[in-house]
C-alpha cells in the first residue's frame, strides 16, 4: 500500500464507521412505528405483526455477546463484513417478503446488526491514531443515538409515500453502502489472541429465549394451557437454568454471570431489565395507538410518519438528560438519580394511560419517557463500574448490554401478548383497554425498577472524566434502544 493511500484510508475510517453505526439506527427505525402498517398491509392482527420487532430484538440480544467475542482479536474486520452481509440479506428479504413469516425472518437477520456498534468502536480504537480515538468513539456514540431520532420519521415518511417495501429497501440500500465502505476502508485487525467462543452457551441461550418469548407472545392466541405453550414453557424452564449452570461452569462463558455476586451489579442489571421491558412496551403501544383509526372511538388515525415523529422527543430529551446527569446527581444525590428516573418513566406511562384524548399528549409522554431513560441508562454504568474490580469492567458492561436487550425483546413480546388478549376474533386491532392495560403493566415494571434501584449500594469516590463520558454515551445509546459499548473509554 502506498504512503499516500494509508493516510487516506485513515481519514475515511471514521466516516465509514459512522455509516456502520447509522445502519443500527436504520434497523431500529424500521421497528415499532411500522407495525400497524404491517398489520394493515399483510392482513394480520397487530399482535402478530409485533413479531417483526420482537424477532429483531431477540436476535440482537443473542448476537451481541457473540459478535463481541468474534470481534475480540484478529476477526474484527471479518465480523463487521459478514455481519453487514447478513443485515443486507435480511433487508432484501424483508423488502420482497410476501408473508409475515418471511418478513419476520428478514427482520431477525437484520437483528444481527444490533451488535455492530461495539465492533465499530473497537475498529476505531484499532485503526486510528491514539489522539483521534476518543473523539471518534464519541462521534460514533452520538451518531447512533441521533440517527435513531432522525431515522424514525424518515422511515415513516418513506413508508407513507412509497409503501412498506420501500422502507425496507431503504434499509437494505443503507446496509449495502456501509458494507462497501467497510470493505474498502476498515483495515485488518491486529493479530491479537482471540477468546474461545462459547458455542454451547449460545445455543442454550438461543433455545431458552426463543421458547420463552414464543410462549409469552403466543399464549393468548394458542391458549395458555395448550400443549404447544406448555411444551414451550417446559423447554424454557429447562434450557435457561441449564444455560446459567453452564455459564457458571465454563472457563470462557458467553456472559460472565459470576459478576452477579456484586450486589450493585445484580440490582442495577435487574433495574435495567425492567426498564428495558417497559421501554419497548411504551414504544410499541404509543406508536400503535396514535395510528388507530378514529372511527374506532379512540386513537388519532395518524400516519407512520407522525408515529415516527412521536419518538423524536424521546431521542432529544434522553440526549439532554444524559448530558445533565452530573447536575442531577449533585441535586438529588447519587442514590436517588436512578429511582427518580424510573419513576419519571412510570409517571409518563401513567399519564398516557389516563389521558390519551389528544395527539399532543403522546408527544409529551415520549418526551418524559426520554428524560427518565436518559437519566437511568446513563447512571447504571457508573453504579456497575463502581462495584466491580477494574479487570471485570468489560465483562460487567457486556452482561449489562445482554440483560437490557433481553428486557427489550421481552417487552416487545409482552406488548404483543396483552394486545392479543384484547383483540376480538377476526379483528386486526385491539380494543382501547388493551393499550391501556399494557401502559399500566409497563408503569408497574418501572416502579419495581425504582424500588430495586433504591437499595443500590452507594457509589464509590468521585467519577472520573472517562466514566462521565461512558455514562453520557450509555444514556444516549440506551434510550435509543441500541447496543452500547463494553469498555471503549476505560481501556
Amino acid at each position: 500500500m502506498s504512503a499516500v493511500a494509508m493516510p487516506l484510508r485513515r481519514r475515511l475510517l471514521t466516516p465509514a464507521l459512522v455509516f456502520v453505526t447509522l445502519v443500527v439506527a436504520v434497523i431500529s427505525s424500521l421497528g415499532a412505528p411500522l407495525i400497524p402498517l404491517i398489520s394493515h398491509d399483510m392482513h394480520v392482527p397487530l399482535s402478530d405483526a409485533q413479531w417483526s420487532l420482537t424477532a429483531t430484538l431477540l436476535v440482537g440480544a443473542i448476537c451481541a455477546p457473540v459478535m463481541g467475542r468474534l470481534g475480540d482479536g484478529p476477526h474484527r474486520r471479518a465480523a463487521l463484513v459478514w455481519g453487514l452481509v447478513v443485515v443486507l440479506a435480511g433487508g432484501i428479504l424483508a423488502a420482497v417478503a410476501g408473508s409475515l413469516l418471511l418478513l419476520v425472518v428478514g427482520r431477525a437477520l437484520q437483528g444481527i446488526g444490533l451488535g455492530l456498534v461495539p465492533l465499530a468502536m473497537a475498529a476505531a480504537r484499532d485503526g486510528l491514531p491514539a489522539a483521534r480515538v476518543r473523539p471518534a468513539i464519541a462521534l460514533l456514540s452520538v451518531a447512533t443515538a441521533s440517527g435513531v431520532g432522525v431515522g424514525y420519521p424518515v422511515s415513516g415518511l418513506i413508508a407513507d409515500r412509497a409503501g412498506l417495501q420501500a422502507a425496507y429497501w431503504f434499509g437494505a440500500t443503507f446496509s449495502a453502502i456501509a458494507l462497501a465502505a467497510v470493505v474498502a476502508v476498515v483495515p485488518r485487525s491486529r493479530p491479537e489472541r482471540t477468546a474461545r467462543l462459547d458455542a454451547a452457551g449460545g445455543a442454550l441461550l438461543t433455545g431458552g429465549l426463543v421458547a420463552l418469548l414464543l410462549a409469552i407472545g403466543q399464549g393468548e392466541s394458542w391458549g395458555w394451557t395448550s400443549p404447544a405453550i406448555l411444551l414451550l414453557a417446559v423447554v424454557a424452564a429447562t434450557l435457561l437454568p441449564a444455560w446459567v449452570a453452564h455459564q457458571l461452569r465454563t472457563r470462557a462463558p458467553l456472559v460472565e454471570l459470576r459478576l452477579l455476586r456484586h450486589r450493585a451489579v445484580m440490582t442495577a442489571d435487574a433495574s435495567a431489565f425492567l426498564l428495558g421491558v417497559a421501554m419497548y412496551v411504551y414504544l410499541t403501544i404509543i406508536t400503535a395507538f396514535v395510528q388507530v383509526p378514529e372511527s374506532l372511538g379512540f386513537g388519532f388515525g395518524a400516519s407512520a410518519l407522525t408515529a415516527g415523529l412521536c419518538l423524536v422527543p424521546l431521542s432529544a430529551t434522553s440526549l439532554g438528560a444524559s448530558r445533565l446527569l452530573p447536575a442531577a446527581t449533585r441535586l438529588l444525590g447519587s442514590r436517588s438519580v436512578l429511582p427518580v428516573g424510573c419513576l419519571l418513566v412510570a409517571a409518563a406511562g401513567t399519564f398516557f394511560a389516563v389521558e390519551h384524548g389528544a395527539l399532543w399528549e403522546a408527544f409529551v409522554t415520549m418526551a418524559i419517557i426520554g428524560l427518565g431513560l436518559g437519566f437511568t441508562f446513563a447512571a447504571i454504568p457508573g453504579l456497575i463500574i463502581g462495584a466491580v474490580p477494574a479487570g471485570e469492567t468489560g465483562s460487567a458492561m457486556g452482561f449489562y448490554q445482554v440483560v437490557r436487550y433481553i428486557g427489550f425483546s421481552l417487552g416487545s413480546a409482552l406488548a404483543a401478548a396483552i394486545l392479543a388478549g384484547h383483540t376480538s376474533p377476526g379483528a386486526h386491532l385491539p380494543t382501547e383497554g388493551g393499550y391501556v392495560t399494557a401502559l399500566w403493566a409497563a408503569a408497574v415494571a418501572c416502579v419495581g425498577a425504582a424500588l430495586l434501584a433504591w437499595f443500590l449500594p452507594a457509589a464509590g469516590g468521585p467519577p472520573s472524566r472517562a466514566l462521565g463520558e461512558l455514562e453520557t454515551e450509555e444514556g444516549e445509546l440506551g434510550a435509543a434502544g441500541v447496543v452500547g459499548i463494553e469498555q471503549p473509554v476505560l481501556s
